[in-house]
Order: structure tokens, then sequence, then C-alpha cells
């Protein structure tokens, strides 16, 4: 049996138990209705974070329980009868009436009356030590367009950072340099509450990931398949990451520290103080990281010597390099802001942001090379190339948003704008020496200074409109325009056996890109019946891209280089169903289509000086890439379990491959293409299952195959310089967690990951794992926690990978941080009013909300 017939037995298995389970949960559901309604105090006023219960007087396995959310509204299922509905909320009397429930509809507004709190004098007393009995929340829950993570139970990332927090998030992956990727697709699109922000810069990778503290994010919305709500980008998705804003009234925070090796120190802050119609809030916090990675690689070109002649142009035949690479960082970052309500209709928020790392990186490399054919046919040469550098990073970033609400029947207009501004500044001195045959060369001592500055000004403007129509049905529309320019300047200079510097004008350039996208979507959602949901949508994006280079001829005169101008107009569709089986049992089926422009790097046709046997240059004509995306779905959960396969089905259109060749030099060069087609297809498995009340499981598996055609030659008359980029294969991504609770306050919680080999036609990634530990005790009646783990216990997480074509093999291993350990202490503030939710509260999984206060919503 081959392997194409093993993958079609596996889909077709795969789909057969989840239309099994599907039908099996159906003929088992039990008819309810879907009601709905609004807690309001004797002024008419919404009541917000309400605990509504309904108990059944008949049956209490029909009881069910749910929160208000920020308008006073709450939605649930219920079977028809007789109920007890009770209802609790902070600073009002506990109140109970009893409701005949027939059939679906909005029951009205049920009002509360405030608690009579007072002292001696008269003056209000501010209620304090109220516990929250509410059951624990799953860390994984799956919603109609989203799904959610929430980190609060990952014990392992407790002191570190969002890079941390990735690797143990369903159906994401997180490579050992820091690359983020769904599904296989690095194309993610990272929010910070819904939007872009400098927090994560524009091109800062592993350090932007670095700098936002595990201990600010509130929780992480991973979107695989995002609707024509969203911007376009992204073919991978959307990684949604909501920081902490307490909801509480008075005032209330965290500050965690943090001890680790490798050296390792953070001090972080999450303070909230809320009074009245305000909310203040302060995140915030810096630490100190130190870092080592370490890079085996081994090319070897593919020519026959022998065939040469004697006067050939040298070059490197064979290279070995051994290199590691120590950085360390001082990070800092601190947003601030407020919300206002003017009355129950009208509110203003505002944020401002600053965030800021140094990193100071050494880089020590050597090559063991053979060269042909210089001196004698086959020459040994060691060269030593060291690099010493420092990058200081600066963004800010200014939030302001308005919401109305128009009548009383749930029209909302929301509008914001977003300034941000993210500036990079780095130097670094390449220093090389050149042995052969043990002897120094006479110009084989090069030093080479290069400094790159860049800046990145973003505006963001946001208008959306909601229209409840009926019950069941709601319009949404929005526009939303970017704004982006990028400025980068590069520039080396060289100096041989301490001679005056000379500029190298192959590698100075300077490149202004700007970027203008224009945005409207409309989408529609409604029910037929109670259990059929859907939501259709588009959106239509006008994009206008300017590239504007200046390099340089050998003299240092300005080169005629023409400007990149691109600009088009393209549609995307989005479609949502899903039919509920049951309560927390459904089905869900999806379609978007989505686009990946290339980043600003790609399009730049200059080349890097970081490295001189490794080169990057972009292609000033490389064009989008577009992706049509379809999902099927199965979601259930009750108390003990919760299931989520999704199948999914993606195909792209002018893939953007990276083509690569070795010039006379021996230096490998990598330049962008747009080449052929890309289709990925897989089972993403995700669930939990809590056997006992003390041991809570975790899985998330993806399963995935994968078919690319295309191939490319720069040029055509060397057959040697072919890539083939087709080829097809199937993987798989297992992530296992177990969390043990011995005691009412001690916590141990393992990791562990495996990421199974792949092979496409010119490449061959070897398999990787990791296991992680961590260990949290609470202490001083719930006020502190103390935390303990250790990342990679074996040290085991490195990545290898194996690349052959028609000019060269190439082997190459990779490890981008060793084996580390943290402490970390975390003091919680309880000074305000707490929350007391007696009963066990469930979301309407149904729900499709798409941001909160602290979001905003989507962008």
């Amino acid at each position: 049996m081959n392997k194409t017939e093993i993958v079609s037995i596996f889909t077709k298995k795969t789909l057969g138990l989840t239309l099994v389970l599907s039908a099996a949960a159906m003929a088992f559901a039990q008819e309810k209705a879907g009601i709905s309604g609004m807690i309001v105090n004797k002024k008419n006023q919404p009541v917000p974070y309400a605990s509504v219960t309904f108990s059944n007087k008949a049956n209490k396995s029909l009881s069910d329980a749910v929160l208000t959310d920020e308008k006073g509204q709450y939605k649930l299922q219920l079977a028809p009868g007789d109920y007890d509905i009770t209802v609790e909320a902070i600073d009002y009397k506990k109140s109970t009436t009893s409701k005949n429930i027939t059939g679906s509809g909005n029951i009205g507004a049920l009002s509360i009356e405030p608690e009579a709190a007072t002292t001696l004098d008269g003056k209000t007393q501010e209620i304090q030590g109220i516990v929250i009995t509410a059951a624990a929340p799953k860390a994984y829950k799956v919603e109609l367009d989203k799904k959610t993570y929430d980190p609060s139970q990952d014990i392992v990332s407790k002191g570190g950072n969002l890079q941390d927090v990735l690797s143990n998030v369903p159906s994401v992956s997180v490579d050992t340099d820091g690359t983020v990727s769904m599904r296989g697709n690095s194309n993610v699109k990272f929010l910070i509450n819904g939007k872009p922000s400098s927090l994560l810069g524009i091109d800062d990778g592993a350090n932007a990931l670095q700098s936002i503290p595990a201990d600010q994010i509130e929780r992480i919305e991973v979107i695989t398949n995002p609707s024509s709500k969203f911007e376009a980008s992204g073919t991978a998705g959307i990684l949604n990451i909501i920081l902490k804003k307490d909801k509480k009234m008075g005032f209330n925070g965290t500050v965690t520290g943090t001890l680790g090796y490798l050296p390792r120190t953070n001090l972080n802050a999450n303070l909230n103080w809320r009074k009245g119609n305000w909310t203040w809030f302060l995140n915030g916090g810096g630490g100190y990281q130190k870092n080592e990675s370490t890079m085996k690689n081994t090319t070897t070109r593919k020519d026959d010597i022998s065939a040469l002649p004697s006067d050939s142009f040298p070059f490197t035949q064979y290279s070995q390099q051994n290199g590691k690479t120590k950085r360390e960082s001082d990070t800092y970052n601190v947003t601030a802001g407020f919300t206002h309500d003017f009355n129950d209709k009208t509110s203003i928020n505002f944020s401002g942001m600053v965030r800021s790392f140094d990193t100071d990186q050494t880089g020590l490399n050597t090559y063991n090379e053979k060269v042909y054919p210089l001196p004698s046919s086959l020459s040994n040469v060691l060269r030593e190339r060291n690099s010493y550098g420092n990058n200081k990073n600066l963004a800010t970033q200014f939030d302001l948003g308005f919401d109305q609400k128009i009548g009383d029947k749930g029209q909302l207009l929301s509008a914001s704008a977003s300034y941000q501004t993210n500036k990079s500044d780095g130097i670094n001195q390449i220093v090389q020496k050149t042995f052969i045959e043990n002897v120094l060369q006479p110009k084989g001592n090069i030093v080479n200074n290069v400094s790159t500055d860049s800046k990145t000004d973003t505006f963001i403007g946001k208008l959306d409109y909601e229209l409840p129509i009926g019950e069941k049905s709601k319009l949404e529309a929005g526009a939303r325009y970017d704004y982006n320019k990028n400025s980068y300047n590069y520039f080396v200079d060289q100096s041989e056996n301490g001679q005056t510097p000379t500029t190298r004008f192959d590698f100075t350039s300077n490149t202004v890109y700007s970027e203008n996208i224009l945005g409207i979507y409309a989408q529609f959602k409604s029910k037929i019946g109670e259990k059929f949901a859907y939501q259709l949508g588009l959106r239509s994006e006008y994009s206008k891209i300017d590239v504007n280079f200046q390099n340089f001829d050998k003299e240092g005169n300005p080169a005629n280089t023409p400007e990149v101008n691109k600009n088009y107009t393209k549609f995307f569709p989005s479609v949502f169903l899903s039919y509920d089986i049951a309560k927390n049992n459904q089905i869900l089926l999806n379609y978007s289509r989505r686009i990946n422009r290339p980043r600003a790097f790609s399009l730049i046709p200059f080349m890097s000086f970081d490295d001189d046997r490794n080169y990057f240059r972009g292609n000033p004509n490389l064009n989008p890439t577009y992706e049509n995306s379809f999902e099927l779905g199965y979601n259930l959960s009750n108390k003990k379990i919760t299931f989520n396969p999704t199948l999914y089905f993606k195909k792209s259109e002018d893939e953007q491959n990276r083509y690569q060749y070795i010039d006379e030099t021996g230096a490998v060069n990598t330049i962008p293409f747009n080449v052929g087609t890309e289709t990925n297809y897989g089972l993403d498995l995700n669930g939990t299952y809590d056997p006992f009340n003390w041991w809570k499981i975790m899985l998330s598996a993806d399963l995935y195959g994968y078919k690319n055609t295309g191939s490319y030659n720069l040029y055509p008359d060397n057959p040697r310089t072919l890539n083939d980029f087709s080829g097809s294969g199937f993987s798989y991504r297992i992530r296992f967690n177990n969390t043990f609770k011995p005691t009412k306050t001690l916590s141990v919680q393992i990791q562990s990951f495996y990421r199974a080999a792949e092979k496409t036609a010119m490449n061959n990634r070897k398999a990787m794992y990791g296991i992680d530990l961590g260990v949290s005790q609470t202490i001083w009646k719930g006020n502190g926690i103390i935390g303990f783990n250790i990342r990679d216990i074996f040290n085991t997480r490195k990545m290898r990978n194996f690349t052959d074509n028609a000019q060269f093999t190439r082997e190459m291993e990779m490890q981008w941080q060793p084996r580390q350990f943290a402490l970390s202490f975390t003091y919680r503030f309880k000074q305000g009013e707490k929350v007391d939710i007696k009963p066990k509260v469930k979301k309407d999984i149904n729900s499709n909300t798409t941001g909160d206060d602290e979001q905003g919503g989507p962008m």
C-alpha cells in the first residue's frame, strides 16, 4: 500500500468518525429554547457581570447559569419548564423570582436593588474579601470563529514571555529560532488587543516575542480561518494577544518577579483601578535576559574537480561552519490608559505604550573549508569570522477609541485610531581572519563595520457599525485604513590589514517602503430555527505599495534603480456555518480567502552582510500569494471532556518560494520568487480530559499532508541552477500536557511535544522533541504564588535540516537556546472589591463575540 492510499484511507476514516460522533450526539440531544434577557438596576441601567442562575423546579439536571456581558445582557439554551431565577452581583442584593419558560424569546429585564452597606456615619462601606468560588475555566475553548487559550493554567510559562506561552498554544508551533507558525504555515498575523501593535514591531522577530511577559497576557485567540471582518493578510491565520485589564471594582493587580538561568531577571506589574465610570490600568515591567544559540552547517558542492581546468576561478568546494552566538538583552515596556463611560450609551478609551530593548550580540564562527584551485589543487582553508554588535529598539503607540450605542435595539457605532512608531539602530563589527595551511594570508585580516537604522510609522483608522435585526440576526459593516512607511538605511565599510576603511558600495543602500491599504467589509449573521447559524461576509481591499531604492555603483555614484509601484483591488469572501446538535455540541463549517503580501525586506533587492557564505536578496517583482481555506470541525464540551477535531484544506496560488544557488565565490544566495502552488490538508485535533479533580490532560495534534508544484531557474542556460519545488508528503505534530494537583495549593505540570520529520523535493527536516516541567505553590491564602520551571529538560530542542539540489548539499543544525530554569514569585493585590460567583458559569459556545472592552473588536 503506497503513501497516497494511506493518506486517503486516513482522511476518509477521520471524516467518518467525525460524522458518526455527530450523529450519535444528535440522537441523544434534547430540544432546548434560546433564552435572552437583561439585568438592570432601579435606574434601569444595565448591570454588567451579574450571575444569573436558572434552577429547574422539576429536574435539577436541566438547571444552568450564565454571566451578563458588559451591557448587562445574557443568552443561554434552556429546556421548557418552571424555573427559579436567582441574580447575584457585587453591590446588589441577591434576588430570586420564578418564571415559566415555554419557548424561545426574550424574557425581558429583571431589576435588582443595591446593597444597603453602611457604616455608623451613614457612609457607604466597600465590600471586602468575597471569595471567587466559580469552577476553574478550561484552558482551551472553541467558539464559532475562533479558539481561545487561557495561559493562567500554564505553569511552565510562569515568569516567561510570549514566546514561551505560544509554545503551548494548540494549533501553534514555535521553532527554535522564534519563528511562529500555525499548522505549518509561518505567515501568521499578530494582533495585540485586536489590532496591529508596535509591541511586536515589524521585523523584530524573537526579540519582540520575548519582550512581552507571560504574566501580562490574559488570553490568546487562535483564528485559523478569519472572517471578512478581519483584515485579509495572514494566510496561516491570526493570533490575537489579549493583555490583562481587570474588571473588578477598586484597586487590583499583580506583581511578578523572576530569576532564571541562563541568567534571566524580570519584574512585571499589572495594576487596575476602577471607580464609578472610570477605569485606569497600568501594565509594565522590564528585565535582563541572556541567550546562547549554536549553529552547525556543512555545505558541499557537487562539482567534479577532476573535470575542471587548473586555472578555474577559485571556489569553496567544502565548508564546515561551527558557530556560537551570545545575546544579552535589556527589555522594558509600559502600557497605561483609561476607559470612561459618559453614560450607559457613550464611552471613550485611550492608551499609550512604550517598549524598548537593547541587545548586545557576539557571534563566534569558524569555517573549515577546502578551496579549489588555490594555491594547490585543493587547499585547506581556516576562516575565523567573529561579530560584535548592538541593536537598540524603541517603539511607541497611542490608541483612541469611541463607542456609541444608538437607540435601544442594540445598534452600535465604534471608531478608533492608532498611531505607532518603531525605530531600530544597529552597529555590528565583523572581524575575519583567513589561514591557508595554517598561514595567515597577506590580505586575510579584514574588518567590516555594518550600521543599520530603520524606522516605521503606522496609522490605523477604523469604523465599525452593528445593526441587530430581530432576535436572531445582525448586520455588521465597517471600513479600515492602514498607512505604513518604512525607512531602511544600510551602510558597510571595509578595512584590510589595518588600512583606512573604504565604503563597500555593493552593500550600501537606502530604501523607503510605503503601503496604503483601504478595506471595506460587510457581513450578515443569523439563525434558522434554534440550531442552525450562519455568517456571510465580503471584504474588499485596495492596496497601493511604493518602494523607492537607492544603491550605488563601485565609485559611490547613485545607481539608476527604478521604483516599484503596485496597486490592486481584491475581494475576500467568508462563509461560516454551524449546527447545534445539542448544548455545547456542534458542527462547524467555514471558508475564507486570504492574502500574503510580501514583507518589505522581501522586496528590497540588496544583500545583507551578516554572513559572507549566505546572502539574502529581495525581489522587487514579488507579488502577493492568495489562498483559499476550508475547515470542517466538530466540537463537544462537557464537565470532563472537550473534543475538537477539525479537517482543513488550503490551496495557495503564486506561492512565495525561496530560490537558492551558489555563486562563483561559493556563497549560497537566496531570492524569493512566485513559483507554483502549495496545497495543505490535514486533521487538527485538540482536546482536554479531566479524569479526576486533581488531574487535567490536554492533547493537541496536527496530522497533515502537503503537495507542492513548480520549478524555477534564474539561469536557464545552466541546468544545475534549476530549483524544483515540487513534492508531497505526510507528517504530524503532537503536544501532550498533564497537570496534577496533589493538594489544594500545589500544582505540577509536565508538557511534551514531538514534531515528526518532513521531506520536500529539496529539504529534509529531521524530527524534534522536548519536555518541560513546571511547579506552582500558592501561599498566603492565595495572595502569593511561587513558581519553578525547567524548559527543555533533556536539551533536545534542536532544528536539523538537510538540503539537496543540483548544485550542493547542506546539512544544518541549530539550537536557539539551551535548557533553562526559572523561579518566579507573584503577589496579588486584593484591596478592591471582589466578585462572588457561586454557581458554575457556562459560556454559550455559539457566541460569536470578537471583542470586548479590552480588545475593541477585530481590525
